[in-house]
């Protein structure tokens, strides 16, 4: 631990833990949205609303496990101390994020590829935490 995290006042280290796990969920959220939209546009995956083969889901499952790590991985790069609890954090976070949206939308495609992407969460979440922690 540094000097400067053990005079930092609580509610700045408070500040950036929280920024640190937003930062990771935003570095995750947003270019998945954006590649899910690039591919909708392009033809790639079909219009909105209708369901997808599981070809595509595994295609969407693989760039979302890669963010997922690297959204992991700068929660841990952000945290001010103890950057495998942010990450793990983090991931906890996306397991209750995906539980929620695998509630909400149960019939809107397959079931394996919602209940596979909360089962790897957490092993992404510790990937990106462990590649931080990389001497």
């Amino acid at each position: 631990m540094t000097t400067d995290a053990l005079t930092a006042p609580a509610p700045r280290r408070l500040g950036r833990r929280i920024l640190a796990v937003f930062a990771g969920l935003l570095a995750n959220a947003i270019p998945a949205t954006a590649i899910d939209a690039a591919l909708h546009a392009s033809g790639v995956y079909p219009p909105m609303g209708v369901r997808m083969s599981d070809a595509l889901f595994l295609l969407a499952l693989s760039y979302r496990l890669v963010l997922g790590v690297a959204g992991s991985y700068l929660t841990a790069r952000l945290a001010p101390d103890r950057p495998m609890q942010h990450a793990l954090a983090l991931g906890g976070m996306g397991v209750l994020l995906g539980t929620a949206g695998t509630v909400a939308f149960w019939d809107a495609g397959s079931a394996w590829y919602p209940l596979t992407l909360i089962a790897l969460t957490m092993p992404c979440a510790w990937l990106g935490g462990r590649l931080r922690q990389r001497p």
